[in-house]
């Protein structure tokens, strides 16, 4: 039986792709997203309310964030920057497992043919679980972006109900076409920052 990494007596040393200064600036990067979110856009929606559905929006954007977490470590990152199921998804699977989040980040995006002819994909310098933690805290960002547009008209339970269908169904789908298999691009379709995936995609949901 294959021990480990972690379990090991002499821990592994830090491996020679990893660039310390890049994982730590995407850390750094997710963490004013994630701020950004939480409490940054709780405060926003709070603010804008009646008081008596102050407490119902904090906790639907709380849900949200909390909600995404789940079902983006244990399918929907995969589904939006994993292996090919169809031309516009990408095939579900948990980013949980040591041996997938300490491996080198890389979205098949960049999957292109080298000057030999060979194909190959640029792998970053920082580790798989910093990629999987900064594309969770945008795909959060854009749920509780959709809660501004739902305040006052959208019950509790039913908000419970289509934060992960959303998710899976639509911006796993979005970011996949964009980002990694070009299928909406090949329609003529640019996406500068997440403009396409988080911006307009969560201002059309709230409508």
């Amino acid at each position: 039986m294959e021990i480990l990494k972690a379990y090991l007596e002499v821990t592994p040393s830090v491996p020679s792709w990893l660039n310390k200064g890049d994982n730590a600036w995407q850390m750094t990067a997710s963490a004013l997203v994630a701020i950004q979110s939480m409490p940054g856009l709780v405060i926003l929606c709070v603010s804008i309310v009646k008081k008596k559905w102050a407490v119902n929006t904090a906790f639907m954007a709380l849900y949200a964030f909390a909600a995404v977490l789940i079902c983006w470590v244990l399918l929907c990152h995969r589904m939006a920057f994993g292996d090919q199921l169809l031309p516009f998804w990408g095939k579900a699977g948990p980013a949980l497992g040591q041996k997938y989040l300490v491996d080198r980040a890389k979205v098949p995006e960049t999957t292109h043919q080298n000057e030999n002819g060979e194909t190959e994909t640029v792998e970053l310098y920082s580790a798989m679980a910093t990629l999987v933690n900064f594309q969770f805290t945008f795909a959060a960002t854009t749920l509780i972006l959709i809660v501004g547009s739902v305040l006052g008209r959208m019950n509790i339970k039913a908000w419970m109900a289509s934060v992960p269908l959303w998710l899976i169904f639509s911006y796993t789908v979005v970011a996949f076409s964009l980002w990694v298999e070009d299928f909406l691009y090949q329609w003529g379709v640019i996406d500068y920052s997440g403009g396409y995936v988080i911006h307009l995609s969560s201002g059309t949901a709230g409508k």
